[in-house]
């Protein structure tokens, strides 16, 4: 279960951001596997944002929390080897350019910690994969 939060000035800042090798913004999280990378290079590179609910050109389409957060418990517990850390908040918007929204949107925003840990990516066949976030990429080791 999630409580919206109201942070109106925590949007408008997120939004100022361009993608790098602490944020990524997703329109949302359609495949585990492919967001574990995200989860992965986060944890063995500096740490890092994923933005769920925003396109790549920063335009806010909204999301249903609670199945972006079941994609990626998924994710962190599945294919993340060991599985990756985060916490999460959800994000009310309701109004976008100061313009009130007729329906509210929201969005999840997930913070993956750097880890003391080596995390490797569970990937098909069994390979174990490590990634490392450079730029605003996931790179494998």
């Amino acid at each position: 279960m999630y409580l919206p939060q109201r942070n109106d000035n925590f949007v408008k800042e997120l939004l100022k951001k361009e993608e790098n090798i602490e944020l990524d913004f997703k329109l949302s999280i359609s495949n585990s596997s492919k967001i574990a990378r995200t989860l992965v290079a986060f944890a063995n590179t500096k740490g890092g944002t994923i933005a769920i609910g925003i396109n790549d050109h920063k335009k806010i389409i909204g999301i249903d929390p609670e199945e972006e957060l079941f994609m990626i418990k998924k994710a962190a517990e599945e294919y993340c080897i060991p599985p990756v850390l985060y916490d999460s908040q959800v994000y009310e918007i309701e109004y976008l350019d100061d313009e009130k929204l007729e329906e509210e949107l929201l969005i999840l925003v997930i913070n993956v910690p750097k880890s003391e840990n080596e995390h490797l990516l569970l990937s098909k066949g069994n390979n174990r994969l490590r990634y490392l976030r450079v730029g605003d990429k996931n790179i494998p080791q």
